[in-house]
C-alpha cells in the first residue's frame, strides 16, 4: 500500500490474428521482501527497529541510500522497492546498492534473505506490523484472521508494467493472466512450511489463495477473470467493495484490495503481478521480470480457457518447471525471440531454471539428497542475497 508511481513507454499494436502485439518496454518497478533474521535463521520480528535506525524515527516508508525501505505487514519482513520504475540493469544496480548499504547501516547483525516464504517460521515467532495503518489491519483481522501463513509468511516479487490506454491495459492483463501458471513454474521458491517438506513447491500461493475465503471474490483462487474492458475489472472491484461493506470494512475499498495473481492500479496506470515467489537474490528477481516481459511480447498462442489454466496452476504450484517443461521450453524460445538485448542478458537464468528446475526443485533434490539438514541451505540463500549471485544446483556455491 505504497504510493509509487509508474509511467509508461509502452505501445500496443494489433497483429493479423487480431490480437494486441504488445511492444512492451522500460520502465518497470519491481518490489522486493526479505526476511529478517538472526545468525541461526531464526526470524525476527524487529522492521521497525531497522527502519527507525537507519531513518532516526519511525515511519511505514523511508528513503534509504537511494531506494525506498519498506515495512510489511509481517514484522519479520522488510521491503526494498526502487525509487522510480527503470530499467532492469539500472533496478538491479540500485537496488543492489541499498541493500549492500542496508547491511552497513545494521552492521551485519542479521542476515536477510528472499524465498517466498521463510522455510522455519512458526506463527509465534511473528506479528504483523503495529504501529500506523492500524485501522486496515484490523479490518483484515476481524473478517480474515490474519494470525496465518497466507498472511504472516509470504514474500513476493512484484512487478509493475505501465500500460497506455484501455486496450493495452486489456491485452495485457489477459496476456499475464494466461501466463501465471509460468511464471509461477519457474519461480517457485517455498517447498517447506515450519521446517517440514510439502508436497507443493509453492506453498505461498497455497495459502495465499485461501487467507481470504471469507470473500473468495477478492483473491479467486488467484486466476482473475478475462477482461473484454476494462469496465469489467471496475465491475469486479465494486463486487468486492459491496461484500466488504457488508462487514463494515469500507477501509478497505481500495483498488489495492484485489489480490488475485495479477492486478490494475488505475491510480498508477500500471498492472501489478502479484503471483511470483519472492527469488534468492536480486539477479534471478530481475531474470524473472526480463523473462516475463519478454513473454508479452512473444506471439506465441496461449491457453486462455479457464479450466485448463487452472489445471496448469495447480501442476505448477505442486512440481514447479517438472510438469510444464515442453510448453516452458517453447514458451521461452519464442520470449527469446521477443526479447530486448538487456533481457537477453538475463534469460540464460530462466534456460538454466526451466533445465534444471525452479529454486524450490533445486532446494528439495537437495535436501533429498543430502542430509535433510536445512540450515546449511539456509545460510546458501542468504549468501546469494548479500552477494547477489544466483543459487546453483551444486551444493556449496551460488553463481
Amino acid at each position: 500500500m505504497t504510493g509509487k508511481t509508474e509511467t509508461t513507454e509502452t505501445v500496443g499494436k494489433a497483429n493479423p490474428a487480431g490480437r494486441t502485439r504488445l511492444a512492451v518496454s522500460s520502465p518497470v518497478g519491481t518490489e522486493h521482501e526479505y526476511s529478517i533474521n538472526d545468525k541461526d535463521h531464526r526470524p525476527l520480528a524487529i522492521s521497525d527497529r531497522i527502519i527507525r535506525r537507519i531513518a532516526g524515527e519511525l515511519q511505514h516508508e523511508v528513503p534509504f541510500a537511494g531506494i525506498l525501505v519498506s515495512k510489511e505487514l509481517q514484522k519479520h519482513a522488510i521491503e526494498l522497492i526502487p525509487k522510480r520504475p527503470a530499467g532492469l540493469s539500472e533496478l538491479e544496480e540500485g537496488l543492489y546498492r541499498g541493500l549492500l548499504e542496508l547491511y552497513h547501516a545494521t552492521n551485519n547483525e542479521y542476515a536477510f534473505m528472499g524465498l517466498g516464504m521463510h522455510p522455519l517460521l512458526t506463527l509465534d515467532q511473528t506479528t504483523y506490523w503495529d504501529h500506523d495503518e492500524q485501522e486496515y489491519y484490523e479490518a483484515y483481522d476481524r473478517i480474515f484472521n490474519i494470525n496465518q501463513h497466507g498472511w504472516l509468511n509470504i514474500q513476493a516479487l512484484q512487478i509493475n508494467i505501465p500500460y497506455r490506454g484501455e486496450e493495452e491495459l486489456v491485452a495485457m492483463f489477459n496476456r499475464i493472466r494466461s501466463l501465471i501458471p509460468y511464471l509461477v513454474a519457474v519461480s517457485a521458491s517455498s517447498p517447506m512450511v515450519e521446517g517440514r517438506l510439502t508436497p507443493y513447491m509453492d506453498n505461498r500461493l497455497v495459502y495465499y489463495r485461501q487467507n481470504q475465503d471469507a470473500i473468495p471474490q477478492i483473491c479467486r483462487g488467484i486466476l482473475p477473470e478475462r477482461l473484454a474492458k476494462a469496465k469489467d475489472y471496475v465491475k469486479i472491484n465494486r463486487q468486492i467493495y459491496s461484500e466488504l461493506k457488508k462487514r463494515q470494512a469500507e477501509i478497505l475499498c481500495r483498488e489495492w484490495v484485489n489480490s488475485r495473481g495479477v492486478i490494475v492500479r488505475f491510480t498508477r496506470s500500471c498492472l501489478e503481478v502479484k503471483a511470483i515467489d519472492e527469488q534468492e537474490c536480486l539477479h534471478s528477481d530481475m531474470a524473472v521480470s526480463a523473462f516475463l516481459l519478454a513473454a508479452l511480447r512473444s506471439d506465441l498462442e496461449l491457453e486462455e480457457e479457464e479450466s485448463s489454466l487452472l489445471a496448469l496452476l495447480e501442476d505448477a504450484m505442486r512440481r514447479g518447471t517438472a510438469g510444464l517443461r515442453p510448453e516452458l521450453e517453447k514458451l521461452f524460445a519464442s520470449a527469446e525471440k521477443s526479447a530486448t538485448a538487456e533481457e537477453r542478458r538475463y534469460l540464460p537464468l530462466i534456460a538454466r531454471r526451466i533445465e534444471e528446475g525452479c529454486l524450490a526443485e533445486v532446494m528439495v533434490r537437495r535436501l533429498k539428497e543430502g542430509d535433510g539438514a536445512i540450515k546449511p541451505l539456509l545460510s546458501e540463500m542468504q549468501w546469494c542475497l548479500k552477494e547477489n549471485r544466483p543459487f546453483q544446483a551444486e551444493p556449496g556455491r551460488c553463481g
